[in-house]
């Protein structure tokens, strides 16, 4: 299958694009190389040690197969994107391509309108040139669980979809969840949800849209076969994830940081089940293109506390409850449905012992790297 990778050099899209080779795809990576800029723009970046663009792609031939990189800025330059369609002719496109940081979205005035510029002009973008090219190709968008917000007013979770009655007419009808987003970069993946709407009304468009959990962990099978390969592994408050930035804290010596009491409940997963739920999404092309599909990509909840006990508990690190910076309740229930990908056959990887190893290892490994001031660098809002 031929498949175009947007944003393929990121933390979820460059393993993915691993696995779409080992298992013989062909893949395109689309990429402006914009998340390298931004490592010296915070004065932060990755524990690990990310290879050049032209070094990754020369391991990748050597292990794992054909790779093309295209270099193009999909939110800034439509028409080098509408000519790379027409040229490759994709059978399946996976959108990474947006900034995907809830803190960093809410710095200050320019990064508010450069992530609305980015993200929504980047996945329209998209969509026209689907429209323009071939109306056939399948979309599978990398979204968030965060536009749903983290009330239980209407229970649990479901995908994507609410069945509501309505009151004048008495009929049963699904309308899309009502968003709650919590940032603005939260609030661009509530704005595609209604872009991907609209196209597949008015086009026909087949596409598939994965809320996903927050991201723990760092390598999977094929990153681990090349230091060149290796994946991102990102500790600070603006691009770090949770629990990744409860490992590198604790395995650097610094106490464990917990917003508020803790008691936030998340949706999570592994890169690993990452990269398994894109596949199974492009292998199972939807054959209902009557509505979008969405699926939830989430392995396992818990609460922002609970993993800083299990961390403070297996390491030996400090818990320290400091000022929650963000406006969000300081506590919540969340029940997901992900019945979607599991009768695909995702099967949810859950945090464990070994993986956590692995993510400690690495984090203590690069301990020298950890600058403290950018441990508690998220703004307020």
């Amino acid at each position: 299958m031929k498949i175009f990778m947007l944003g393929g050099d990121g933390f979820c899209g460059w393993p993915t694009t691993l696995k779409l080779i080992s298992d013989g795809h062909d893949v395109v990576i689309i990429d402006n190389l914009s998340r390298r800029g931004l490592d010296h723009e915070i004065s932060s970046g990755s524990l690990t040690n990310i290879a050049s663009i032209n070094d990754r792609l020369s391991a990748v031939h050597k292990h794992l197969g054909k790779v093309t990189f295209e270099f193009c800025d999909i939110s800034k330059d439509y028409y080098r994107l509408e000519n790379l369609f027409k040229k490759y002719n994709p059978d399946t496109v996976v959108h990474f391509a947006e900034l995907k940081s809830a803190p960093y979205s809410m710095l200050g005035e320019r990064e508010r309108r450069l992530t609305v510029d980015s993200n929504i002009t980047a996945t329209h973008n998209v969509l026209n040139a689907i429209v323009e090219v071939n109306k056939d190709i399948h979309l599978v968008h990398l979204g968030t669980m965060g536009v749903y917000g983290y009330s239980d007013d209407f229970g649990k979770l479901p995908e994507g979809y609410l069945n509501v009655k309505v009151n004048s007419t008495q009929r049963d009808v699904d309308i899309l969840y009502p968003t709650n987003p919590g940032s603005v970069y939260h609030m661009t993946k509530s704005l595609d949800q209604l872009l991907f709407q609209f196209y597949n009304k008015n086009w026909g468009l087949n596409i598939t849209d994965l809320h996903q959990g927050i991201v723990w962990g760092v390598q999977t099978e094929e990153t681990k076969i090349d230091p060149l390969l290796i994946n991102r592994f990102d500790y600070d408050g603006l691009y770090g994830t949770v629990l990744n930035r409860f490992v590198s804290q604790s395995a650097s010596g610094n106490d464990v940081t917990v917003y508020g009491s803790g008691g936030q409940k998340r949706a999570f997963i592994h890169i690993q089940d990452t990269v398994k739920c894109i596949q199974l999404a492009i292998e199972n092309r939807p054959t209902d293109t009557s509505r979008v599909r969405i699926f939830n990509q989430v392995a396992e909840v818990k609460s922002v506390k609970n993993l800083a006990e299990i961390i403070s508990k297996k390491y030996g690190s400090n818990i320290n409850y400091i000022e929650n910076p963000r406006k969000e309740l300081s506590e919540n229930e969340l029940d997901v449905e992900n019945i979607g990908l599991v009768s695909l056959g995702f099967e949810p990887t859950l945090l464990n012992d070994s993986l956590l190893d692995d993510l400690e290892f690495i984090a203590h490994s690069m301990k020298h790297k950890i600058d403290k001031n950018n441990i508690l660098n998220s703004p307020k809002w």
